[in-house]
């Protein structure tokens, strides 16, 4: 059976079922979540200004870490005019929600969908692990909801239009969906599936800290990430569990299989999304963008956008794959706790 309390303070159904933790007495954690509450609980016909979640946003912040710009030292964006400047960070902002709500509704939801259907033979207890599982599907729409309205807001705040919709797929969601085509069978996309969302659940924490720790950008964003962020704890947890309890019942050629999916999905972590970062370059109109994106590419790659992997390496280590994993870990902070 699966062990709830290893999963927080409150059992796994009871802190799954709830809006994300959120302390009353702040102003911009309370416009987020009210205006989720809103989303949800309503109507979607009804529509009405969402007074309370634009009335805390900071126009004269940016919307976006400078840090996190792959050509950010570049010396075509250097030369660029603010307002150029302020539109990339705005598109950095759209295009980071954007990449969330596509791990979340391409990755980590079909993956929990097939743990919920008991696809993996963990020995956890069908129905416990059934309804936790499930539980953090709906914690997932939840959070796809957060980010689509803080971008909803930057739009509305901004004037400019941004929309999600001009984005390709995101570089995460992509490369899980070219493994799942070259899988020649069911079982090997089922692994695939697992894998990718193993480091999706395990990563995130580190991926919404990139924002949530930044404290200059503004505030709306910032808490988007926080609150998403304090859910994902118990997620972590779950996928962690799932993992290790599915290794121990794996074949030799599963446990081979998965490696191979987990390096590959760490890899598409790890990395700035060039293919949306030049789609951007061309909406915002910046001359010679997308050669800097590919001088960016082809001298350093870009460098690693996501660089601490303890989790995934703790887990490794319960896993005892570091050394056959085939991933290189003197590129990340890997520091297992």
């Amino acid at each position: 059976m699966l062990n709830e309390p290893e999963f927080g303070a409150l059992p796994v159904v009871e802190r799954l079922r709830s809006l994300p933790e959120h302390d009353p007495n702040d102003a911009v954690e309370n416009a987020i979540l009210n205006r989720l509450a809103d989303n949800w609980y309503r109507r979607a016909t009804v529509k009405r200004r969402e007074e309370s979640l634009d009335d805390v946003f900071e126009r004269d912040r940016p919307d976006f870490p400078v840090a996190l710009l792959p050509f950010r030292n570049h010396p075509t964006y250097l030369g660029l005019d603010d307002e150029v400047k302020a539109k990339l960070l705005a598109w950095g902002w759209v295009a980071f929600n954007k990449n969330v709500m596509d791990i979340e509704q391409h990755v980590v939801n079909p993956g929990f969908s097939l743990v919920a259907k008991g696809a993996f033979d963990t020995g956890l207890g069908g129905e416990t692990m059934a309804i936790a599982v499930t539980q953090a599907m709906v914690d997932e729409q939840y959070h796809t909801l957060m980010h689509l309205n803080a971008s909803a807001v930057t739009r509305r705040q901004r004037g400019w239009r941004m929309p999600e919709t001009a984005l390709p797929l995101g570089y995460k969601a992509r490369k899980q969906a070219h493994r799942l085509a070259i899988a020649k069978t069911p079982e090997h996309q089922a692994l695939v599936s697992l894998a990718f969302t193993t480091v999706a659940e395990i990563s995130v924490n580190a991926h919404l800290d990139l924002i949530a720790e930044d404290h200059e950008i503004q505030p709306v964003n910032r808490m988007t990430a926080v609150l998403h962020n304090r859910d994902e704890y118990c997620h972590a947890s779950i996928a962690d569990t799932v993992a290790q309890e599915a290794w121990k019942r794996f074949t030799d050629e599963q446990r081979d299989y998965f490696l191979t999916a987990l390096a590959d999905g760490m890899e598409a972590f790890a990395a700035h999304d060039f293919t949306t970062w030049a789609r951007v370059m061309e909406l915002v109109g910046v001359q010679g963008g997308g050669q800097m994106l590919r001088d960016i590419k082809n001298t350093s790659g870009g460098g690693r956008l996501l660089q601490d992997f303890s989790g995934l390496r703790h887990l490794c280590q319960e896993l005892d794959v570091l050394d056959s994993l085939p991933f290189d870990w003197s590129t990340v902070t890997a520091d297992a706790p």
